[in-house]
């Protein structure tokens, strides 16, 4: 069996593997939705795939759209070439339940997969096509928080950016830059309303995105290159809105084993491979079974009826609130003291993690302990009975092959989020946060983290991060072995504003997170020594 449009024509051969089909005519969806967009898609990876790919797939399949999504991507190019082009943009979704069983489906919901390649060329043609639709109601992204960055930690423009202000519209090269030069294309082009909704997993995605688009754009209307009328209409959220959204959903790398699974069913060509930019992908998404999708309903153009495929549609203070329960509290702050305390012991599965006294304690102090006396209840969904799934259901599922060394990337661009906004609530209520434990045991183990040797003092390769040369040189002379050569090298760090919300030190937390950092260098076997002194 192949995955493609004619492939999956053998409809018996497809519910013998226990694979469910799409219900509706693949090929005629495609076409009606390149002639009518209705919503193009920045970031073309998996938790697109399964997961956004999935919600218009489930309304495609009842009835309640006739249209699909078109991916884009600005970036990694090889994905369109190796995973969307060979299989007719079909993706093979494998939902991974707690108890080994597998739940399989086609989603045939991806019209088009497009490589946004700016200047003179088909591709950037066919860009500046769909955003003049006058039928395209929403654009989305799921493209990483450093996606919509325009500046580095110091406050400085980070390079690309500023070659895309100066350069203007007509070949950007950033991906915000290329949302505002295509934004000015429509308002060129009738001005028809828009949604532009982040889907990505960060404190306020709507506020970050609407800023730099906006900064992109009223750069380019300062030199000339566009017009006031322009940033009149981009300014006015009823011509186009930035809805804020909390998503969730954990979507590991695909696993080799589910790929030989699915061979063996008879599917063809399902193995995983490293693509040219050195991420993981295959035909197929495995992925956990629960999803929370919440989005703040302002869609000026019309929207699906995605409330229909199990999406929150809200008011923003709402979406506010589920999103600080889950990124500050809940869920992703969790994550983060597995990743980098998992990498430092050697596991290589965050279900494994959870089977770790100490580490399952540590999630348990930071999230119910430490987190839930500052959370803010969002009515719509219990904190309670989220934090209670994601410890005793989501995190231990010992089918999905989630690695500390994924939820390790970027950790730089997280942690302001995932400890900051916690720290910042104690000090707003008490004056300090001096009363916490893990969420400073986890700061400092991602600081041991950055020195690139485990708990044995053997050296292993750390995960990307933008800022990991800046840190790893201001760590620069810091020996296991030998606590007291960290005298000092902390503060740069820990006072940055920049990567934690708020200077440290006037936290009151400091001075607590060094002296965590200096017992964990005392040498082999001190992490584990530490993690189990604090919350053992």
């Amino acid at each position: 069996m192949k995955l493609t449009l004619e492939g999956i024509k053998d409809t018996a051969a497809w519910k013998n593997a226990g694979v469910l089909l799409p219900a509706y005519d693949v090929a005629a969806m495609q076409e009606r939705t390149k002639k009518e967009p209705i919503w193009v898609h920045f970031g073309a990876g998996n938790i697109f795939r399964m997961f956004i790919g999935g919600l218009q797939d489930t309304l495609l399949n009842k009835g309640l759209a006739d249209k699909g999504i078109i991916a884009v991507e600005t970036f990694g190019y090889d994905i369109i070439d190796e995973i969307y082009n060979p299989y007719n943009n079909l993706v093979l979704g494998v939902t991974l339940k707690p108890d080994g069983n597998v739940d399989k489906r086609v989603i045939g919901s991806l019209a088009e997969g497009i490589k946004s390649i700016p200047g003179e060329t088909a591709e950037w043609a066919r860009m500046k096509a769909i955003f003049a639709a006058p039928s395209l109601q929403m654009v989305s992204f799921t493209i990483t928080e450093k996606g919509y960055a325009l500046y580095g930690s110091d406050g400085s423009l980070l390079a690309p950016a500023s070659a895309d202000m100066e350069a203007g519209p007509a070949a950007p090269k950033t991906a915000m830059a290329q949302v505002a030069a295509l934004l000015y294309h429509r308002f060129e082009n009738g001005a028809t309303p828009i949604a532009v909704v982040s889907m990505d997993n960060c404190s306020h995605n709507g506020e970050k995105l609407r800023a730099s688009v906006t900064k992109m754009a009223t750069e380019w209307q300062k030199k000339g290159f566009v017009s006031k009328e322009y940033i009149s209409w981009l300014e006015d959220e009823a011509k186009v809105s930035f809805p804020w959204s909390m998503i969730d959903k954990i979507t590991p790398r695909p696993s080799e084993e589910i790929g030989k699974q699915l061979e063996d069913c008879g599917i063809e060509k399902m193995k995983p491979f490293i693509s040219a930019h050195k991420t993981y992908i295959a035909p197929f998404v495995n992925a956990e079974g629960p999803q929370y999708l919440v989005i703040e309903d302002r869609f000026p153009n019309g929207r699906p009826a995605l409330e229909k495929a199990g999406v929150y549609l809200t008011d923003r203070d709402t979406v506010n609130n589920v999103e600080r329960m889950k990124v500050t509290t809940c869920l992703n702050p969790l994550h983060t003291g597995l990743a980098v305390y998992g990498c430092l012991l050697g596991y290589k599965l965050i279900a494994d993690e959870m089977k770790d006294a100490d580490l399952a304690s540590l999630v348990n102090r930071i999230g119910p302990v430490e987190g839930m006396p500052v959370v803010t209840d969002p009515k719509i969904l219990s904190p309670k009975a989220f934090v209670d799934e994601v410890i005793n259901t989501r995190l231990p599922n010992p089918f999905m092959p989630d690695t500390p060394q994924r939820i390790a990337c970027d950790t730089s661009q997280k942690v302001g989020i995932r400890f900051g906004e916690t720290i910042k609530s104690y000090v707003a209520k008490d004056g300090s946060a001096e009363k916490l434990t893990a969420i400073p045991l986890a700061i400092a183990g991602w600081l041991r983290y950055l020195l690139a040797l485990d708990d044995n003092g053997a050296a292993f390769e750390l995960s990307p991060d933008p800022m990991l040369e800046e840190l790893r040189a201001k760590l620069t002379g810091i020996e296991l072995g030998k606590p007291e050569t960290a005298d000092g090298k902390l503060k740069p760090i820990l006072s940055n504003a920049n990567i934690f919300g708020s200077d440290l030190y006037k936290a009151g937390l400091g001075e607590k997170i060094e002296a965590m950092f200096k017992e964990e260098l005392a040498g082999k076997g001190a992490v584990r020594a530490t993690l189990h002194k604090y919350v053992g």
